[in-house]
């Protein structure tokens, strides 16, 4: 034997009642329809959701440091990789200014 659904069953509306909804609907002053600018600007919440993309993504590497270098970077906390990561970008863009200047 089956087992019964969970889900509610949907039940549509008749012709008069959807239309009696949606006077009531334009009826209500604290409840504007949406106009069709706004309509069109509308995104479904599912392209919402989650971290939006990075112009440049970081790529995942394996890589081994001194434990002095880790111990040092852990111990500055949650986020030591991104600081780490700071760390070098600062060196690659002091490395090319000495690089652009002639030294």
């Amino acid at each position: 034997m089956s087992k019964p659904s969970k889900r509610a069953s949907i039940v549509m509306p008749t012709v008069e009642e959807d239309r009696a909804i949606s006077a009531a609907a334009k009826a209500d002053p604290d409840a504007p329809p949406l106009t069709p600018a706004q309509l069109k600007a509308m995104v479904p919440a599912r392209a919402l959701r989650g971290r939006p993309p990075l112009e440049s993504k970081k790529q995942l590497v394996s890589i081994r440091y001194s434990p002095e270098v880790l111990a040092y970077f852990r111990s500055t906390g949650e986020g030591w990789q991104s600081r780490m990561d700071g760390v070098l970008k600062q060196y690659i863009a002091r490395r090319s200014r000495r690089a652009s200047s002639g030294a």
